[in-house]
């Protein structure tokens, strides 16, 4: 194959991923687009909560470190010890977030 259309194959595979990231990132927002209506619909909060490091935060001690997920699914804090399930951990700091982010609105 020439180098010609190995450059073509790479700008394909690059249009395609962009394609994907563009339709994921939809999908995303109609999912959120649709839980504000339900809420709003049956009465309820949407908390929207920032994901960033909630899975590399201890939900312990709070200690944030990259070193805290030797693994996808393995979280071990490299401060307190404290070791469970990354993903479990993960959904703790969102509770904890979305609550702390609730407990503000009411004041």
């Amino acid at each position: 194959m020439s180098s010609t259309g190995q450059v073509n194959c790479h700008l394909i595979v690059n249009s395609k991923s962009g394609l994907n990231r563009l339709i994921l990132d939809q999908s995303w927002v109609e999912f959120v687009r649709q839980l504000e209506y339900k809420q709003l619909w049956k009465g309820g909060d949407l908390v929207k909560v920032d994901p960033k490091y909630t899975s590399q935060k201890c939900n312990k001690c709070s200690h944030t470190a990259k070193e805290n997920r030797k693994t996808q699914s393995k979280f071990k804090c490299v401060k307190c010890g404290h070791s469970e399930n990354a993903d479990i951990n993960a959904t703790k700091n969102i509770l904890e977030a979305g609550l702390t982010s609730l407990a503000r609105r009411d004041i």
